[in-house]
C-alpha cells in the first residue's frame, strides 16, 4: 500500500504550480483515459487467454 500512496504523491507533485490551468486538468483526464485503455487491454488479453479462443 506504500508503493500507491507514493506514487499518488509523485503524480500530485507532477502538476503543482503548472500553467495554464485548463492544460493540467486536460493532462489529468487524459491520465485516467491512458490507465482505462490499459485496464481493458489487460482484460481482453486475460479474457482471450483463459476463455480458450485462438488469437
Amino acid at each position: 500500500m506504500g508503493t500507491l500512496s507514493h506514487f499518488r504523491t509523485l503524480y500530485v507533485q507532477a502538476f503543482d504550480n503548472c500553467k495554464p490551468e485548463f492544460l493540467v486538468l486536460l493532462l489529468k483526464v487524459y491520465s485516467v483515459f491512458c490507465a482505462l485503455m490499459l485496464f481493458m487491454a489487460v482484460y481482453a488479453f486475460m479474457y482471450r487467454a483463459f476463455s480458450g479462443f485462438e488469437f
